[in-house]
């Protein structure tokens, strides 16, 4: 079979799963609908501050906001931690509402740091060439730079967001020597990502390398066609929210929340940050944690970033603290919000001792 025909096979192989998929999300359609209009709606994403612009290398503005400590709460604890800031960095096609429960724990505690990345959330959309994770990176340090320019710094990074961690950590390593006391690198990897394997583990790589990339420039072709599909309130949209972003402890809310976050990113965006991933090789970079407190945290049902890439990190960093949350899946920051809350503190306590 030549090259072409096995593409070709391929495609038509992901059209056969995806109209199969289209079948299945129609029968069960009317079930997740009756479950979604039964349930309670938690507010998720409400916790708001003030924004703050944060001006890129090339000239983007970023939306930040920056919670302080309460003034009572300074007032009653170590000075220690007062002088630490919190960043967190979320990850593909999400926002900085991704981190809710976090903020909602720490909120007047602890002095955090969220903004939305580039072409995500509230922030504008990115020159095409600078839609990757070393852009990512220096955005980073631009965030550090305008809205924690003194002090210790933690950072917390989820999927590209850890990714984003890791570059930051390769492309200025002054700053993180000096400045960084702690990191958490949540449901990420360092590189080896093999995006087809998300679909099915039974595509062989060869195969899968080839037409994931053609597959994201077919529909990344038609964005306005392919964003209408994803509208907001779909039931698919719901159902592929469920089976990709948690594994057996979600809520309809937090089901609801993921797919209003994944709906508010465009097609375009997720197609120009699409090879990034394929392409990424931080391994080298995991030896500069070593003398930094750090927290490796994964679901073991992640279906993105495989628990593997969480295990293999935390061999590659001496010291570091890997925690697994069985049958946890992508989204652990919310499925398991008490295990990645209890890794903060302890960032937290171990920068401030």
């Amino acid at each position: 079979m030549s090259a072409n025909s096995r593409i070709g096979y391929a495609l038509g192989s992901v059209g056969a799963a995806a109209a199969a998929a289209l079948a299945t999300g129609a029968v069960v359609e009317r079930r997740v609908a009756r479950t979604r209009e039964s349930s309670g709606v938690e507010r998720l994403g409400g916790l708001r501050s003030e924004p703050i612009p944060v001006i890129c290398d090339d000239g983007l503005l970023l939306h930040c906001e920056v919670d302080e400590i309460a003034p009572y709460k300074a007032r009653s604890r170590s000075r220690k931690r007062d002088d630490i800031t919190i960043v967190f960095a979320h990850g593909y096609s999400l926002n900085l509402d991704s981190w809710h429960y976090q903020r909602r724990e720490f909120r007047g505690k602890y002095r955090m740091v969220f903004y939305d990345q580039r072409s995500h959330g509230r922030s504008p959309k990115s020159d095409r060439e600078n839609a990757n994770i070393d852009q990512l990176g220096d955005d980073m340090l631009s965030v550090i730079n305008r809205v924690a320019r003194k002090g210790k710094v933690i950072l917390v990074g989820h999927s590209m967001g850890g990714m984003s961690v890791l570059a930051f950590a390769e492309r200025h390593p002054e700053v993180f020597a000096k400045r960084v006391v702690g990191a958490a690198l949540v449901a990420t990897t360092a590189g080896d990502l093999k995006v087809h394997k998300i679909l099915s583990k039974w595509i062989p790589d060869l195969l899968g390398t080839m037409v994931a990339p053609r597959l994201i420039k077919a529909l990344a072709s038609a964005p306005d066609l392919v964003d209408s599909a994803r509208k907001s309130g779909s039931n698919i949209g719901y159902i592929v929210s469920d089976l990709f972003g948690y594994g057996d402890f979600a809520n309809p809310a937090q089901i609801e929340f993921l797919n209003a976050m994944l709906d508010g990113t465009p097609m375009e965006v997720l197609a120009e940050f699409f090879p990034s991933f394929s392409a990424l090789n931080k391994y080298d970079t995991l030896a500069s944690f070593a003398d930094k407190p750090t927290v490796v945290l994964c679901g073991t049902a992640d279906r993105i970033t495989d628990i593997r890439h969480s295990r293999r990190m935390a061999e590659l960093i001496p010291g570091s603290r890997l925690v697994e949350c069985p049958k946890a899946g992508h989204m652990v920051m919310i499925e398991c919000q008490d295990d990645v809350n209890e890794a903060i503190s302890w960032l937290v306590e171990q920068a401030g001792s």
